[in-house]
């Protein structure tokens, strides 16, 4: 008994050094590890540094070179730069990286600041008039069906852009049921249930191509794409103003090409600049949001409808996947209650609407 007890005595302790032995190494492993594992602080600094750019790039967005038209191109998607943010946050949160989550703090905040009024809805109930606008697209392959939709919208005022000369007809015969009084100016119209009085094109500086030299007068009609006009209303006169602004490309070797854009949001600054009535309202496809810095001259002077009494952010262009707003209401010496984007038609843009009281 004695030699057996001491036997299994030996080995008892033989294996209490055995697992002592194999826990002071796992021990050792461990330590290893944690000491070689980067410290909380110390993590992630590429997703920092691209945090950190990210919301430079939204503060200071308006210092971002023009050159090739890159200024325009960020401000004209700049709401979208918060969908980085949730991304980053993932990084972030992966890496366990302190510095990560820190550095977000400032994208965060530019975009709240920026664009966080436009996150609730400021409609208010009740206006005076409703206006409308739309650019109902060349090829529209309904133009007739556009009209009775747009008709039945309920505007008071109804611009419309980019009217092909073969569906003016039918514009102006499936609208007449409604507004009694309405004008067509080149390729822009207004449609109106109150008296219009004044009308005139508005030079936007349309490039007349090869018949630049010659300019007849057809030729001229053909390229005007702004108006200014004088709506009769129980409160007194309203100017409104109907614009279709140069299109913008996405050209190989220039970039972002805005200059018809430009040319005509300048000239079209001017002469809202020039004009002394105290109520105006411009309609019409800018071809850029409000947050383009090409639109200076306008936004100076008018206010955007969506941005003070919308709900979101109202983008209206492509129709299949909304991702800009270049479709705008804006206006000075009245107050904007409500503004929305109406249903699609056969157009490639979203017809805008807006409710104003004086």
């Amino acid at each position: 008994m004695t030699q057996l007890d001491t036997a299994v005595t030996g080995q008892d302790g033989a294996n209490r050094r055995d697992t002592a032995a194999g826990t002071w190494r796992a021990g050792i492993r461990q330590a290893i590890r944690i000491a070689s594992r980067p410290d909380p602080w110390k993590r992630g600094p590429v997703v920092a540094a691209l945090a950190l750019l990210l919301g430079l790039v939204m503060l200071l967005h308006a210092q971002i070179t023009d050159r090739g038209g890159l200024g325009s191109l960020v401000e004209t998607f700049l709401p979208w730069f918060g969908l980085f943010i949730p991304v980053l946050l993932a990084g972030a949160l992966w890496r366990r990286s302190v510095p990560a989550v820190a550095a977000l703090l400032l994208p965060v905040t530019v975009w709240l600041s920026l664009f966080g009024g436009l996150l609730g809805d400021k409609s208010h109930p009740g206006s005076d008039l409703t206006v409308a606008s739309h650019n109902v697209g060349a090829d529209n392959p309904d133009p007739a069906g556009t009209a009775r939709d747009l008709a039945a919208s309920g505007a008071d005022l109804l611009a419309l852009e980019e009217i092909a000369p073969q569906a003016k007809p039918l514009y102006e015969k499936e609208l007449a049921k409604v507004y009694p009084y309405h004008t067509v100016q080149g390729t822009v119209g207004l449609w109106s249930r109150l008296p219009l009085s004044d009308t005139q094109p508005v030079d936007i500086k349309m490039d007349y191509g090869p018949l630049a030299d010659t300019k007849p007068v057809e030729v001229k009609m053909a390229y005007t794409r702004a108006l200014r006009t004088t709506v009769a209303t129980d409160h007194g006169p309203l100017t409104v103003y109907v614009a279709h602004l140069g299109s913008v490309r996405l050209l190989p070797r220039n970039g972002f090409w805005t200059a018809s854009r430009d040319r005509g949001a300048q000239a079209l600054g001017e002469a809202i600049a020039a004009d002394p009535s105290e109520r105006v309202v411009l309609l019409g496809d800018l071809n850029g949001t409000v947050d383009d810095r090409s639109f200076a001259d306008i936004t100076s002077q008018l206010h955007s409808v969506q941005d003070a009494a919308g709900d979101g952010f109202g983008f209206s262009w492509p129709t299949k996947f909304p991702v800009a707003r270049i479709d705008q209401i804006l206006v000075r010496g009245v107050q904007p209650e409500s503004s929305w984007v109406l249903p699609a038609t056969g157009s490639d843009h979203l017809p805008v609407a807006a409710g104003i009281s004086w």
